[in-house]
């Protein structure tokens, strides 16, 4: 029992010593280690992306084809491996990734590096690398940079679909690209959500639609979402989202119906809401008629005014939309007025308040 403890133990000093690990360290305790841990997460659409690593300093020492030969596997940091998390899989400079976490290991040299993702994650540096273990192996340009003392992981070039990976140390900076199908991700990811508890609220086949109908994409899929929103709650939001939709599958009697289903069932807020947005989408005849007949139906409302406001600025009829804005700061409520007041001043002073 001894003899296999003493083994262990050597074992352990042996490579403290292959590893540079100081007397002040301990592979067994925990204790502060020479090179820090560090650790940056970046999410594209819905996946995560999370490097976790130890971070050298170059204290004064010659990094590249010194501490850090060339053309050998490098652990990329220090200690135990440099590792890299995909929650979904992913494109690493065009080439596909599955999802998992994967040791990063390198093999720096002076004018191309290898990116190398292992499938073993769990090793203490590269000293066990085994290349039969690569589930992508990817090359890329090195570029001058910055100095930077510590070792940095950071993540820049950020597009709704992709962002670049920057390993930056001493004055060396290796970018590698990562893209995701968003759209595809998203689209996995409804079908689950939409399997748990958020299935029973009508607010969450509400947001699936709308992400669907403002990205573009699967729009029977949109409105059947929307469908499913009104059969759990019928409500103004959902049923102009349904609106919506159909008008982008262009089925318009539909969505006139779905619409003026909505504005029946709407508050005379929401109503007022929603002529502003006819406003900014230049719809500006069928703006002016909700802004008409949701101040006739209610004059009391000190927004039902500002709509009538609007109107009229958008006709240049700054005189008119001036006795309005009057008129709505007499209604509104103390934390409105000073807005209106805004408003007040530009049309005094002939600007349009809708721009």
């Amino acid at each position: 029992m001894y003899k296999i403890i003493f083994q262990g133990f050597l074992f352990c000093l042996l490579m403290a010593a292959a590893s540079g690990v100081t007397p002040a360290q301990s592979l067994v305790l925990d204790l502060p280690l020479r090179s820090q841990s560090a650790e940056v997460t970046q999410r594209i659409g819905v996946t995560d992306i999370t490097i976790k690593y130890s971070r050298p300093l170059v204290n004064a020492r010659k990094i590249w084809d010194g501490l850090v030969p060339y053309g050998k596997v490098w652990r990329t940091g220090a200690n135990t491996n440099t590792t890299i998390t995909f929650s979904d899989p992913v494109m690493i400079e065009g080439k596909t990734l599955d999802r998992g976490t994967y040791g990063l290991h390198t093999i720096p040299n002076a004018n191309e590096w290898t990116i190398i993702f292992s499938k073993n994650s769990t090793s203490w540096g590269s000293f066990t690398y085994d290349e039969a273990e690569d589930a992508l192996r990817i090359t890329v340009k090195p570029k001058p940079a910055d100095m930077h003392n510590a070792l940095t992981f950071e993540f820049d070039e950020l597009q709704p679909d992709s962002a670049v990976v920057e390993l930056k140390w001493e004055k060396i900076e290796v970018p590698f690209k990562i893209t995701v199908d968003v759209h595809e991700r998203v689209r996995e990811s409804l079908k689950k959500q939409l399997r748990t508890l958020s299935r029973y609220t009508w607010i969450s086949w509400n947001d699936a639609a709308n992400y669907l109908l403002a990205e573009k994409i699967d729009l029977n899929d949109a409105l059947a979402y929307a469908d499913r929103s009104i059969e759990n709650e019928d409500r103004f939001e959902n049923e102009i989202t349904k609106s919506k939709v159909l008008t982008a599958l262009n089925r318009q009697s539909e969505a006139a119906a779905a619409q003026k289903k909505a504005l029946d069932i709407a508050t005379p807020f929401q109503i007022h809401q929603f002529a502003r947005e006819l406003l900014a989408a230049k719809r500006n005849d069928e703006a002016y008629l909700i802004f008409r007949e949701n101040a006739q139906k209610h004059p009391d409302q000190w927004f039902t005014h500002e709509g009538l406001a609007r109107m009229y600025s958008a006709q240049g009829k700054y005189d008119d939309a001036g006795k309005e804005i009057r008129t709505a700061l007499e209604l509104a409520p103390a934390n409105q007025k000073s807005d209106l007041n805004e408003l007040l001043k530009r049309l005094q002073a002939k600007q349009d308040i809708n721009q």
